[in-house]
């Protein structure tokens, strides 16, 4: 174990770094935050300079004082302890009796104060001194399990991660028992996670990371920090699905709760929609606010589509508006997106124009959740760059600074290994089988092959690099076990071929039932996904109506029910969904219907694909992925060849030349550009009908454009 180092916001920056320097290459081992936790009470909020929570020495409560007076420093102390204990002996894992089984010792950390060292009840210490006065703290060493409660405790989040409603169970070997076990485990932020949460810089910031890594969470407490620090900062949380509305809600409502004993001021912490319309607080969003706040053309989606396409409404709608503002007004303080790959680049530099001169903006994505085939571009490319030519924006490596602008999530809390990399090798076509024309069965694949450093996988054996054969693997770092070991791989991730969709709704309907009755599961531990979202409402019906049958409701999220809500609040219906809607939410138990289709369709394969990729990943222990015909049974070859490679991915990286022709055989193609390739494949199929029943001979072909059809189809230059 080292010291790991998260710096929040303080107003003792210069003692904060100067304590961090001092311990960093020490022996202290444990987690140290600058400038958290932040503690409620009747006086009124508290923010604990500095924090040490160690295996040595339990809990550290630091006053940092900046410059020579020491004046007030046993009340302080005092202060801060008290304050602090109020909130540990709160947590029944920390308390024996009425006494905590950690020790909380104080210390004033007082820079400029050289010689001036005060021992006893309420020791002063300095750069040079402060490792002496630690180790003198030094008792037995807690366990992991009471230093894991003692740091869950500081971070406030035993109850952030929790389920919506108590659990209640009888049967310990139960799925409801075995959902209970995982998400008490699931009680700890991570190092990553905490610096996201924590660190704030005056600067835009991105946090990247897996499904599953807590990016929504992240964001939701990293607003709730903000909004306590500073209460009079107007603050926007934004995101493109709307049900992750009353999500974010719960999340920050309750951090907030924990923290600082009340409600956030809604008025200035405002979560709202990318898009938004008239009609309240309730429907704004950033962009209608936008358009409201300059005066300039706002376009809702219909009109949108009518000039720009179905798939370019919003982007058209957002680059229509910007272009009609010349000095964009300060809106808020700091903006915080969520599911940023689902949302136009000019989206995000709305976004920036409309904040103060720190454009403190945190957006957070995961390009394999990009639902539109697009990704974001680079961060110059976003932001553009000044009037000297300097990118606004960018995020080079190699400093401290910059490190905490972009923060890679590499640590999986949601899905179980097996879950994870059967996502992965269906969402790249790992083990899909090419067709005749194609070089290789992938179907997209990273630019940057480092990058699956970077989400948490290693190399087992190979090279990672174009043109070579790799195996990569997650580790228990990445993908804890304890998300798989409660239940056989089989049943973590299992694949139904049906000869009807009759056969799926039926044995769908009885496994829900089964869940239900039997499994202790209740109705908010089930989603059903269709993966298209054009025939969500046509599919599902009938299978809802089986369910019905059987005596259990469901409802079909954003169309029975509030648009902002997705589960359902009583918890006794079960949820179903089109993939947009899915998006940042989780469940025990998920049933991916219909998935036949992302094996048949010919055009849009990556996007497609990733529909399935986001799909699968909404569980956060099982998963069924269901489908009709001989095209199911393929796609459920591609998921017994990941089970039979024991849940690595094995194959060959591409080269750039391959990679090059994936982007253009797999690209997304908008409904206007699929309707007019149809429209020039027909003309195409009747010129090849005419010539083979003689209706029409080669030589009648124009000599020019018949050898240039030979030259292109033979690929020669």
């Amino acid at each position: 174990m080292t010291l790991n180092v998260v710096q929040g916001s303080t107003e003792k920056p210069v003692a904060a770094e100067l304590l961090v320097e001092a311990l960093a290459d020490s022996d202290v081992v444990g987690q140290l935050f600058t400038g958290y936790p932040i503690i409620g009470s009747a006086a009124g909020k508290t923010t604990i300079d500095a924090t040490l929570v160690s295996p040595d020495m339990g809990v550290v409560v630091f006053d940092l004082v900046e410059g020579p007076d020491l004046t007030g420093t046993a009340e302080r102390q005092d202060d801060a302890a008290n304050k602090l204990v109020s909130r540990l002996i709160t947590n029944p894992g920390l308390v024996d009796r009425r006494s905590l089984k950690i020790p909380v010792s104080t210390l004033s950390f007082a820079p400029a104060t050289q010689g001036r060292d005060v021992a006893g009840d309420y020791p002063v210490a300095q750069k040079d001194t402060v490792l002496g006065i630690l180790e003198g703290m030094r008792g037995e060493r807690l366990n992991d399990e009471l230093y894991r409660t003692a740091l869950s405790a500081i971070q406030s989040i035993s109850t952030i991660r929790s389920a919506r409603q108590r659990r209640q169970v009888r049967d310990e070997s139960s799925r409801g028992a075995i959902l209970k076990r995982l998400e008490d485990s699931i009680a700890t932020l991570d190092n990553q996670q905490s610096a996201a949460v924590i660190e704030s810089v005056d600067d835009v910031q991105r946090i990247r990371g897996l499904a599953g890594s807590g990016k929504t969470i992240v964001l939701a407490l990293k607003a709730a920090y903000l909004h306590a620090q500073h209460p009079d900062w107007r603050i926007a949380v934004t995101f493109n699905t709307r049900s992750l509305k009353n999500y974010f809600k719960r999340l920050i409502t309750n951090f907030s709760l924990e923290q600082v004993n009340e409600e956030p001021d809604w008025e200035n912490l405002r979560i709202l929609n990318a898009w938004g319309a008239a009609g309240g607080p309730e429907r704004e969003g950033i962009y209608h606010e936008y358009c409201s706040r300059h005066a300039v053309r706002y376009l809702d989606f219909g009109s949108a589509k009518q000039l720009y396409g179905f798939n370019d409404a919003f982007s058209g709608a957002v680059a229509d508006a910007r272009s009609r503002v010349t000095n964009p007004k300060k809106l808020y303080d700091a903006i915080l997106v969520d599911e940023a790959q689902d949302l136009p680049p000019a989206f995000l530099r709305i976004c920036y124009d409309i904040l103060g001169p720190e454009k403190r903006l945190v957006y957070a994505y995961d390009e394999l959740q990009d639902l539109h085939g697009k990704g974001l571009p680079p961060a110059e490319q976003i932001f553009g760059a000044d009037d000297a030519g300097r990118p606004r924006v960018s995020f080079s490596t190699g400093t401290r600074e910059l490190e905490r602008r972009d923060i890679i999530l590499e640590k999986c809390y949601r899905n179980s290994r097996p879950v994870l990399i059967s996502a992965h090798a269906v969402g790249f076509g790992i083990y899909r089988e090419p067709a005749d024309s194609e070089p290789t069965g992938l179907v997209q694949i990273f630019d940057e092959p480092d990058l699956w450093r970077d989400i948490g996988y290693h190399v087992e054996s190979g090279p990672l690099a174009p043109g070579e054969r790799v195996v990569l693997a997650r580790t228990p770092e990445t993908s804890p076990r304890f998300l798989e070991a409660h239940s056989d791989p089989a049943d973590l991730v299992s694949i139904m071929s049906f000869p009807s969709r009759d056969a799926q709704d039926e044995w769908v309907a009885e496994s829900i039932r089964r869940n239900i009755e039997q499994e202790e599961l209740r109705h908010d531990d089930i989603m059903v996904i269709n993966t298209d979202p054009l025939t969500t409402r046509e599919n599902l019906g009938p299978l809802r109506k089986r369910l019905l049958q059987l005596g259990i409701d469901s409802h079909l999220a954003g169309v029975d029910a509030d648009p902002d809500v997705f589960f359902s609040q009583g918890d006794s219906s079960v949820t179903f969904t089109g993939i947009h809607r899915a998006k940042g939410n989780e469940c025990g138990m998920v049933y991916v219907v219909n998935a036949e289709e992302t094996h048949s369709a010919r055009r849009n394969l990556a996007r497609i694909r990733n529909r399935l990729f986001t799909a699968i990943t909404r569980s956060k222990a099982w998963v069924r992925v269901c489908g009709v015909g001989p095209q199911m049974e393929v796609l459920g070859a591609e998921f017994l060849a990941v089970r039979e490679h024991e849940f690595v991915l094995d194959f060959v990286y591409p080269t750039d030349e391959m990679q090059k022709q994936l982007r253009i055989v797999h690209r997304d193609m908008s409904p206007d550009e699929e309707r007019k390739l149809a429209e020039k494949e027909r003309s195409l199929s009747e010129l090849l009908q005419a010539l083979r029943s003689g209706n029409l001979y080669v030589e009648d072909l124009d000599p020019g454009l018949r050898d240039e059809i030979v030259r292109l189809l033979s690929h020669e230059e």
